[in-house]
């Protein structure tokens, strides 16, 4: 069988997974010019027919549905934290974009991705998907990825804990997270286009212990269970502002 250049005309792609990422990248291609796609399909599929396969599977089930893929296809996964030695003997690269995938879907376009390869053709690969789903690229060296996905979480997954606890002390006195929505929107566009120290407000950042300290007797009345991370939120807030309680 004559197989199309993965780099040039159509690109035969295999999306494996059918979970939320495997189904917004397939939705979000599919819409492409350029892409004959396939799936997404089952964590078990080999992927014959295609020039490249996307492994869109929990990073501890990658090695596993790379075995299946058949030995020509270059084989690419999404996860950050994963270096490319799951992928191995397969040509591979890595595309993992920084954004947040809900049962919703997601919009790709306008984030970044980070991509590694193991190859040049791999490593174009990689940049040709990351462009059809209209999103930046940062090359992630291995010794990166820890870091780089750490922060991800700290920026996504953590923020959602935090506005968890907000949500909840809230409670406590008849605000709901509907009410709460707009001032976090509003902090997160601060803090993009003026960076951290220019967004921040508060009485932390103005230096106003008192009000520190009768919000922290509230936390610790109504919701104690979250005075722990009152107090690490409180001092690296003043880290944040070089400030020292007084």
């Amino acid at each position: 069988m004559q197989r199309t250049a993965p780099t040039s005309g159509v690109m035969r792609l295999a999306i494996v997974g059918a979970g939320r990422l495997g189904t917004a990248i397939a939705s979000a291609l599919r819409e492409r010019a350029g892409f004959e796609l396939t799936g997404p399909l089952g964590r078990c599929a080999d992927a014959a027919g295609s020039d490249i396969a996307l492994l869109c599977v929990p990073d501890r089930e990658i090695a596993a549905a790379a075995a299946f893929i058949v030995p020509e296809l270059i084989v690419g996964h999404c996860s950050g934290a994963t270096g490319l030695e799951p992928l191995a003997p397969h040509e591979a690269f890595s595309l993992h974009p920084l954004m947040t995938v809900s049962a919703a879907g997601a919009q790709f376009a306008g984030a970044t991705a980070a991509i590694d390869a193991s190859s040049d053709r791999a490593l174009q690969v990689a940049r040709l998907l990351a462009d059809a789903l209209a999103l930046d690229v940062v090359h992630l060296s291995p010794g990166d990825r820890a870091a780089y996905h750490a922060a991800a979480s700290i920026a996504s997954n953590f923020l959602v804990t935090l506005e968890a606890a907000a949500e909840r002390l809230a409670a406590t006195a008849g605000v709901s997270r509907e009410m709460l929505a707009p001032l976090v929107r509003a902090t997160v566009e601060n803090w993009a286009t003026l960076g951290p120290e220019q967004a921040l407000t508060g009485p932390v950042a103005r230096g106003d212990e008192r009000t520190v300290t009768r919000q922290r007797d509230a936390v610790a009345q109504r919701t104690p269970e979250l005075t722990p991370l009152f107090d690490a939120l409180t001092a690296a807030t003043r880290e944040l502002v070089g400030a020292t309680p007084v």
